[in-house]
């Protein structure tokens, strides 16, 4: 791809190295187009006034961040507001499903700029992938005009190693197991590249789309598509597991004797809920998607349940109402905002939220170094 899809803002990314400078941007981020002052940037962040009135000084040079007004007078001097600049810098958000390729634009909000889907056959192995991806990201870019592009965050299915960036044995698809997938798409896109699980993607960007005042909830967020997995949020923070192996929902046996599925044990409630899937039998899937959100529930104690994925959203309430029906009102259950775009304005997430010091200890450590 040559010099790659976008440009990297060295100006930008070296503003936000620093773990003070991505707590003011947080702060910005979470006031939105009401801004905020130095003085209270400052009482948020427990950061001396001088403090913060360098990195904002930083911050406006590099252009995340702008004056935008000032407060109404209280009696003294009006305070200066300020707000960050969102189409300062961008990142590109990729879902990689078993069928179809997804990529989005993001700006500095999280909001999506531009979005570009396309089938995709996973199962035709590494070369084909990476060509479709730098083609569809490549082709997006050019329609928005070649934006200055942060990295590139990837949810794929699982189950694989965020830390290392390589797929294992995704089921169904044997063939990428040991694949360097996060390396692999740094090098084509010339780009720093965060690899992590379809459904940990979705958790970490409802988790960041969240109140603030839920920061310390716990939920589930079930995708049903074209296979069945969760992404766990507990206390506030996405639980991936030490080999990124939470979540695998869809591979809890409910039936000993039950049908072969291809992760290699018989009667997962994967191969059940998709085979009442592929009958017709909405009622029968959404009850055992129930008993399984049950048993996760029981076993985690979370408050919430969100249900995502396209099987899910053809026929929401349908879902909603057999897994209700399982839960018995122990826990509240409804459809994850975002819709068809709850995975991949995730993915996006993978790159902005260490850049707002928001999960910065687990998200770094999967990241590549691009080129």
């Amino acid at each position: 791809m040559g010099a790659g899809p976008g440009t990297h803002p060295g100006a930008n990314l070296a503003a936000l190295r620093d773990h003070n400078a991505a707590l003011v941007l947080g702060l910005l981020r979470d006031a939105g187009e009401a801004g905020a002052s130095r003085a209270e940037l400052a009482a948020r962040t427990g950061l001396t006034p001088q403090a913060v009135s360098k990195i904002t000084g930083r911050l406006r040079e590099s252009g995340l961040a702008a004056e935008a007004g000032r407060r109404a007078s209280t009696g003294g001097k009006p305070a200066t507001v300020l707000c960050l600049v969102p189409g300062a810098a961008h990142a590109l958000g990729l879902h990689l499903d078993r069928d179809t390729l997804t990529v989005t634009l993001a700006d500095l909000m999280g909001a999506a700029v531009a979005t570009r889907t396309t089938p995709l056959a996973f199962g035709a192995g590494g070369d084909a992938v990476l060509d479709a991806v730098a083609r569809e990201a490549t082709a997006l870019l050019a329609e928005a005009g070649a934006p200055a592009v942060l990295g590139a965050g990837v949810a794929a299915p699982g189950p694989l190693d965020h830390r290392g960036g390589v797929l294992h044995r995704v089921t169904g698809f044997p063939q990428w197991d040991g694949f360097p997938l996060r390396d692999a798409l740094s090098e084509r896109l010339a780009l720093p590249v965060t690899l992590d699980k379809d459904t940990n993607a979705a958790a970490l960007g409802l988790a960041l789309r969240g109140p603030r005042d839920a920061a310390a909830s716990s939920f589930a967020y079930l995708h049903l598509g074209t296979g069945l997995g969760a992404g766990l949020v507990l206390g506030g923070r996405v639980h991936r597991g030490a080999r990124t192996g939470a979540g695998e929902f869809g591979h809890q046996v409910l039936q000993l004797d039950g049908p072969p599925c291809p992760c290699g044990n018989r009667g997962c409630l994967e191969v059940l809920c998709l085979a009442a899937v592929a009958a017709g039998d909405t009622a029968r899937a959404a009850r055992l998607l129930g008993v399984g959100a049950a048993n996760l529930v029981r076993l985690l104690d979370i408050d919430h349940v969100l249900l995502g994925g396209r099987t899910v959203l053809a026929d929401p309430d349908a879902y909603v109402r057999g897994v209700r029906a399982e839960l018995a009102d122990a826990v509240a259950v409804r459809v994850a905002p975002g819709g068809d775009r709850t995975v991949v304005e995730g993915a996006a997430e993978l790159v902005l939220a260490p850049l707002f010091g928001r999960g910065v200890d687990e998200m770094t450590i999967g990241l590549s170094g691009g080129h």
